[in-house]
């Protein structure tokens, strides 16, 4: 089957090493993404965050990690076990993969790291000439996740067509700001997701947004009036005190470089023009 995977990285006709090694990483990931379905993964998992919105929903960047949540809490919840059905189905496909079992029963955010050093010896590239680094796929799951989500069921084409669980698109937003708002160091990409819900001209499910709040980061469990005010005002103030000069830098790499050159616009007034206009 790893003719599959050459035909799928061609039709993506990279221009650099870095469009192609993206290109390789999303092929990956929607390989994972078809083998924890087949593992039955998704009767109890949700898939959201930027890989999502990507697969699902087209977003114009690539991404870098598969993120989910479960539907409801369960500590009892191991991530490997699924990993382990879920790597049978992906060697079918030319990987070998690995990943380092930790005990993780004490983490509500169990993550593993999947590693593969074999699929790249078996593809022909345009442009990457070191094949000796591994692909590397970060999954992520909440086994305690805030109340309050919205969920759907989107399909994925590749490698053969396939239903998965996920959040919905307002969910996925609230998510998005709660990372904006809580994440102790400043992502580019979370600001370029940004940028992408409010163009798709989509709300946050803000019941989710404040379960969230509450849960976890600064405010967690403090009684504040979560008003599209307070929202507004918090992420102006984060605005504020941005280096968006390195922030660009973090989101580059994962664009086209005619998507690249809108990144010149970013700064302080510039995303305070769109949170002005932002629609809660």
């Amino acid at each position: 089957m790893k003719d599959i995977i050459q035909k799928r990285l061609e039709k993506y006709n990279p221009r650099s090493p870095d469009e192609e090694l993206n290109a390789l990483k999303e092929i990956t990931q929607e390989v994972a993404l078809y083998s924890l379905y087949k593992a039955g993964f998704f009767q109890n998992a949700c898939f959201l965050g930027g890989t999502s919105l990507r697969i699902l929903h087209g977003l114009d960047r690539f991404s870098e990690d598969l993120d989910f949540s479960l539907w409801k809490e369960d500590q009892a919840f191991s991530l490997d076990d699924y990993l382990d059905k879920a790597m049978v189905y992906m060697n079918a496909y030319g990987y070998d993969l690995s990943f380092d079992k930790k005990d993780l029963s004490d983490k509500a955010v169990q993550s593993r790291f999947l590693k593969d050093d074999s699929i790249k010896n078996v593809l022909t590239f345009q442009h990457i000439k070191d094949t000796r680094s591994k692909i590397k796929i970060k999954i992520e799951i909440d086994t305690n996740p805030p109340v309050g989500a919205d969920r759907s069921v989107e399909y994925v084409n590749f490698p053969l067509d396939f239903p998965v669980s996920a959040y919905d698109l307002k969910s996925c937003m609230s998510g998005k700001i709660h990372a904006l708002l809580c994440r102790p160091y400043v992502k580019g990409r979370d600001w370029y997701d940004l940028l992408w819900y409010l163009s798709q001209d989509v709300t946050p499910n803000l019941a989710f947004l404040k379960n969230a709040l509450f849960q976890t980061g600064p405010w967690q469990n403090k009684e504040i009036e979560w008003n599209d005010k307070f929202i507004k005002d918090e992420l102006r103030k984060k605005i504020a005190s941005i280096d968006w000069k390195k922030t660009r830098e973090d989101v580059r790499k994962f664009l086209k470089s005619e998507k690249a050159e809108t990144l010149e616009l970013w700064g302080s007034e510039f995303f305070e023009k769109k949170i002005l206009k932002f629609k809660i």
